[in-house]
């Protein structure tokens, strides 16, 4: 029996002009579910994350990651031919995304006037480090700038040291996410103008300005009414929640860790007998949760004497069975053998081509969120530099031999 393809994009056209992550995200996340995604790439180098955690051949294992199932066409964007070509898919494209400093697309001839006049009807989603406007709007940033500028880093790590970054860009996949929610959005209010003959989408709302900074301010939750209504400033607490208790990693007999998250009331109870203090589950004071916040100290304690006397394995197993949320902290090998990610296909496997030697059977994440009971296949990998560049410019284009060359910086590579 064959499986019915979910594509819920299909029929979608993007364009992607981005580099590095954000943009890339958001080209990968509607890819997944179904639009085509043309990326544009520089000649020669291409998209800067090919070579980023490069560990061997010429494509690393993070671009074939957040650029799957899309297609990659090499222009020259330094020439007339090459920005011609970017205008003729813009014509053919529903959303064009783009994470340059802000000033790079009007420099280059390609600002939202212009897409405009070979579109009337494109979604033009920018992302930057400070957006398009206000008196940062200039100034360069990656995404730990943003996190710091955001207010996300100042409450990451101990306190009583500096602050730290988490294992990876989140700033620039937040933005990333946001940025495909936005194109989405847009699209959804132009096809429902289509459908009830209410004239086009106006190109101010068409352009979907996302900040790094704003998407991680996003994520503070009441950071700021906090400090405005009550003057509290909320400080870094290390493992712990900011006045959620009992909730934090303990170390175990064998040397790994887990997570418990034991703050609710009802569970508190549980959690207390599972552990051996039924005296901490009955004291007054520990009925709520500002009161267990107070004595953060002290219930950590007496679950971190606990935690040492098991094995992982058996801590978690005697929470589990109490029904208390506890979880052990995965590493990449955990994650690779684990049948809960297994069952969901989250973890699909291809044979990849470093440029060098093919390496069978390496595994990539699924596709999120999960439209049936598994995760959508994915389509391919981030695809080789230029691969799909003849198929578009030909296909799409109509472009001849000479054209495609002239587009793509064939022609200056020639020149002696």
């Amino acid at each position: 029996m064959t499986q019915t393809r979910i594509a819920p994009l299909e029929g979608v056209r993007v364009l992607e002009l981005g580099n590095y992550i954000a943009a890339p995200t958001a080209g990968r996340l509607l890819a997944d579910f179904g639009a085509e995604v043309i990326k544009v790439e520089r000649p020669a180098t291409g998209d800067e994350l090919r070579n980023w955690r490069l560990q061997r051949g010429d494509t690393s294992m993070l671009y074939r990651t957040i650029n799957r199932n899309k297609k990659s066409v090499v222009l020259d964007l330094r020439t007339e031919a090459g920005k011609q070509a970017v205008l003729a898919l813009v014509a053919k494209s529903d959303i064009l995304l783009e994470n340059f400093r802000p000033g790079t697309l009007e420099k280059w001839g390609l600002g939202p006037e212009v897409l405009n006049e070979a579109n009337p009807d494109l979604i033009i989603t920018r992302i930057s480090a400070f957006g398009q406007t206000g008196p940062l709007s200039a100034r360069p940033g990656f995404a730990a700038v943003a996190e710091a500028y955001g207010g996300f880093r100042n409450l990451v790590g101990d306190p009583d040291r500096a602050p730290v970054r988490v294992g990876v860009s989140i700033g620039d996949s937040i933005a990333g996410l946001y940025a495909a929610f936005g194109s989405m959005m847009s699209l959804y209010q132009r096809e429902a103008r289509r459908r009830d003959a209410a004239g086009t989408v106006p190109l101010t709302e068409r352009v979907i300005d996302v900040a790094l900074h704003e998407a991680m301010f996003s994520m503070m939750e009441s950071l700021i009414p906090d400090y405005q209504a009550y003057g509290v400033d909320r400080q870094r607490v290390g493992g712990r929640m900011e006045g959620i208790a009992p909730s934090n990693a303990y170390l175990c007999r064998d040397g790994a860790s887990i997570v418990v998250a034991g703050n609710g009331d009802s569970i508190y109870q549980r959690y207390m007998d599972t552990i051996g203090r039924p005296d901490l589950a009955a004291e007054p004071s520990l009925q709520s949760n500002a009161g267990r916040w107070a004595r953060r100290e002290e219930l950590d304690q007496a679950i971190g004497m606990w935690a040492a006397e098991r094995d992982a394995a058996d801590a978690l197993a005697a929470l589990d069975a109490a029904g208390v949320p506890a979880g052990p902290i995965y590493t990449a090998a955990d994650i690779s053998t684990d049948s809960q990610y297994a069952a969901r296909n989250m973890i699909q496997k291809f044979d990849v081509s470093t440029g060098e030697e093919v390496l069978p059977g390496v595994g990539f994440p699924g596709i999120v969120p999960v439209i049936g009971d598994q995760s959508l296949p994915i389509r391919n990998l981030g695809p080789d530099l230029g691969e799909n560049t003849e198929e578009i410019l030909s296909g799409l284009l109509k472009m001849d031999a000479a054209e495609i060359s002239a587009a793509s910086g064939r022609e200056e590579a020639l020149q002696p």
